[in-house]
C-alpha cells in the first residue's frame, strides 16, 4: 500500500470533512437541477483542490497523482459530479502546465489556483476514439492564427475561462500536424453551443463549441507547432488515472451504501446481511474494489516517477478496469437494496447512472483493452 506522509494525510483529512460537511447534503440537488454551485468551486479552491497538481511557486500545493488520485477518490465517494469538475479542470491546466512558456504559465496557472476553470476540447461529431480525424483547423497569418471548426462533449465548456483547444496546424501531417492552443473566455469568434442533457454526471457541463474565424495571437499557442498530440496523450494519460480513481471513490461510496442497508433491513426476522447471497456479493464488490484501488494508485506511481515504459498501459488497465467494476458494484448495490435502490430518495440509483460514463470518457474501455492489448503483444 503507497502512504502518505502527515501533511499529505491532512490534506486528505480536509477533504473528507468538506466532502462530509458541504458535498454530501448537496449531492442529489446537484443532480436535479443538473447545476454546479459556484460556491463549491470557491471550496475547492479555498482549500487548494482545484488545481492541486500546480507547483507552489504558481499557488498550487504541488500535489502529485497519488494524492491527486486520493482527493478524486474521497470526493467521488459523494458525488462524482464534483471529482469530474476538478478531473476536467486538471485536463485541460495539463497542455499548459507541460508544454507553456515560462509567460504563459504565469499568465494562467495563478488564476486555475483561484477560481478560473479551465477545459480540454478535442473531441468532434466525428472524432471521438479517432481523435485523428478531427477537422478544426488553425492556419497561420502572420502573427496569429485563424481558427474553424467544433468540439463537442466538452466538460466544463460554456463555464470554462480558459480552453485548451486542439486543431490541425499541418492536416498533411497526420498526428504531428495537430498543435494546441490556450483560447480565452469571451474571444471574437468563440460561440457556444447546448449543453448536453445527460443520464448522469449531471451538474458538470459537457458543451458544443464553434469556433468562427476565432483569431489567436501566436503567443497563445502552447508549446511550438506539431507539439498537440503528445500534448493530447498526456493529458489522456492522466485523466485515465483520475477517472480510475473516481471510479474506485464511485463503487466504495456505493458500498457504503449498500452495508449499511444490508445492516438494517429485516427480512425473515433477521437483517439481509445474514443471508449469505448478500454476503457473497459484498465481498466480491468489495474485493474487486479494492484490486482497482491497487492498480490505479500503482499507475499514479508511475506518473509521479515519469515512468514512460509502465504509464501508457498501467493508465489504460487501472481506467477500464476500475470503471467496470463501478458499473458493476453501483448495479449490485441497487439490487441489493431492492425497490429502495431503484428510488431517487436513495444515492445509489444516481451512482449508477454517474458510473455508466466513466466506461466511456477519457477513452472507450473498449479503445483501453487495445491499448493494452499493443503493450501485450509489441516486439
Amino acid at each position: 500500500m503507497i502512504e502518505l506522509d502527515k501533511e499529505q494525510n491532512m490534506i486528505l483529512e480536509t477533504v473528507r470533512q468538506i466532502t462530509k460537511e458541504k458535498i454530501k447534503p448537496r449531492a442529489a440537488e446537484i443532480d436535479e437541477k443538473d447545476e454546479m454551485p459556484r460556491d463549491i468551486i470557491d471550496l475547492f479552491a479555498e482549500n487548494g483542490l482545484l488545481a492541486p497538481l500546480i507547483p507552489e511557486e504558481y499557488g498550487g500545493i504541488n500535489a502529485g497523482f497519488i494524492l491527486f488520485s486520493k482527493i478524486v477518490e474521497e470526493i467521488s465517494r459523494i458525488s462524482a459530479s464534483c471529482a469530474l469538475l476538478i478531473i476536467s479542470q486538471a485536463d485541460g491546466i495539463q497542455p499548459i502546465l507541460n508544454g507553456g512558456s515560462k509567460e504563459m504559465k504565469e499568465r494562467y496557472l495563478p488564476g486555475f489556483v483561484k477560481g478560473n476553470i479551465a477545459c480540454f476540447a478535442a473531441t468532434e461529431p466525428d472524432a471521438g476514439s479517432d481523435i485523428q480525424s478531427m477537422r478544426t483547423s488553425a492556419v497561420r497569418k502572420g502573427d496569429s492564427y485563424v481558427i474553424n471548426g467544433q468540439k463537442c462533449f466538452i466538460t466544463n465548456g460554456s463555464m470554462a475561462d480558459t480552453i485548451s483547444l486542439y486543431a490541425y496546424t499541418d492536416p498533411t501531417k497526420k498526428s504531428k500536424g495537430i498543435s494546441v492552443f490556450a483560447i480565452d473566455k469571451g474571444s471574437k469568434g468563440l460561440i457556444y453551443g447546448k449543453n448536453e442533457r445527460k443520464m448522469g454526471m449531471r451538474g458538470c457541463v459537457n458543451s458544443h463549441l464553434f469556433f468562427e474565424d476565432l483569431v489567436v495571437p501566436v503567443g497563445n499557442r502552447i508549446g511550438e507547432e506539431g507539439d498537440g498530440f503528445a500534448s493530447m496523450m498526456m493529458a489522456f494519460e492522466i485523466g485515465r488515472v483520475l477517472t480510475a480513481a473516481q471510479a474506485v471513490g464511485l463503487a466504495q461510496g456505493a458500498i457504503d451504501e449498500a452495508v449499511r442497508y444490508a445492516k438494517q433491513r429485516i427480512q425473515f426476522g433477521r437483517p439481509i446481511a445474514g443471508f449469505q447471497a448478500i454476503q457473497f456479493m459484498i465481498a466480491e464488490m468489495v474485493t474487486n474494489t479494492e484490486a482497482a484501488r491497487l492498480m490505479t494508485y500503482q499507475a499514479a506511481k508511475y506518473l509521479d516517477e515519469k515512468n514512460r515504459a509502465k504509464i501508457p498501459v498501467s493508465c489504460a488497465m487501472a481506467k477500464f478496469f476500475a470503471s467496470d467494476n463501478a458499473m458493476k458494484v453501483t448495479t449490485d448495490a441497487v439490487q441489493i437494496m431492492g425497490g429502495y435502490g431503484y428510488l431517487k430518495d436513495f444515492p445509489v440509483e444516481r451512482m449508477m447512472r454517474d458510473a455508466k460514463l466513466i466506461q466511456i470518457y477519457t477513452g472507450t474501455n473498449q479503445i483501453m483493452r487495445m491499448v493494452t492489448a499493443r503493450e501485450i503483444f509489441k516486439d
